[in-house]
């Protein structure tokens, strides 16, 4: 068998990121050859994973990526155990890269099927080896819980902790400017999380309700009945503002609407998804 020299260990702990011993281990199992030392440990970490399976993934991160001009979207969410991992860079950076080669590639219908892809950062790896070696230097479990793509134009939006994201979809005007516009819809969504798009779009049987407590509460101050209606719908503009989308005071400029945001910017707001980790 070849001789195992400190540069040699040291080599590999430098592509992998491990331990010096278990290097020394994974050279010392593959008589010095790096290449299959390397394959070794991953195969190692695979057999780790298994074992841990059952861990409790309490946090994670989402990630968005959108083009406007290509008319894409996507966001996953890529949960982990521990906040320290969550946020360090290179967990940043795998959910980041999982999220445009899910927008930019051929898509997938399972988390299995997009790990199986090359990733956009390391065109020689799978997101799925990229995972696994990572697991291998975090010593934690991860899990591809969400994905979502959409084939249309979208505005998209994380949360710098990434806590909460947003995909928009919209219809109309492309360009740099209308990206930033799209990208400030889907913060607003974030921060405000109306219930639908549209009044249309709300249940008709919460809206009804929503009709029938203001009715009794209005009878109850004691209006007269001929007013009681103009009240109702002037209270249920009020009820609108605050569950849906296009109705929402604009978070940067409050006074417009998103809708009329959308509409004088010449787009039309079709969808949105709306996630919070791990909800």
């Amino acid at each position: 068998m070849a001789a195992i020299t400190a540069a040699d260990v040291k080599s590999l702990r430098d592509k992998t990121g491990l331990p010096m011993m278990e290097c020394k281990k994974a050279l010392a199992e593959c008589g010095g050859d790096t290449d299959a030392a390397i394959e070794w440990l991953r195969k190692q970490g695979i057999k780790t994973q298994a074992l841990r399976s059952d861990r409790e993934m309490s946090t994670g991160r989402l990630a968005v990526y959108t083009d406007l001009e290509k008319g894409v979207g996507a966001m996953v969410e890529l949960k982990c155990e521990s906040a320290p991992v969550a946020n360090s860079p290179d967990f940043k950076d795998l959910v980041n890269d999982m999220a445009k080669q899910l927008a930019l590639g051929p898509g997938a219908a399972t988390a299995d099927e997009l790990l199986a892809q090359k990733s956009t950062m390391h065109p020689d790896r799978t997101l799925g080896e990229l995972k696994d070696d990572l697991f291998n230097r975090m010593r934690e479990v991860f899990e591809l819980s969400r994905i979502r793509r959409v084939d249309a134009p979208c505005g998209g939006y994380a949360h710098h902790d990434g806590s909460k994201a947003c995909l928009v979809e919209l219809a109309g005007k492309a360009g740099s400017a209308v990206a930033e516009i799209a990208k400030d819809i889907a913060m607003h969504i974030v921060a405000m999380a109306p219930k639908a798009v549209s009044k249309e779009e709300l249940d008709p049987a919460a809206v009804q309700k929503e009709r029938e407590i203001l009715t009794e509460a209005a009878l109850a101050e004691g209006k007269p009945a001929n007013i009681v209606e103009k009240m109702i719908e002037g209270r249920l503009r009020n009820f609108f503002s605050q569950c849906v989308l296009l109705e929402q005071p604009f978070v940067k400029d409050d006074k417009q609407t998103v809708g009329k945001l959308a509409e004088t910017s010449g787009i039309e707001v079709k969808s949105m998804d709306n996630w919070t980790l791990g909800s």
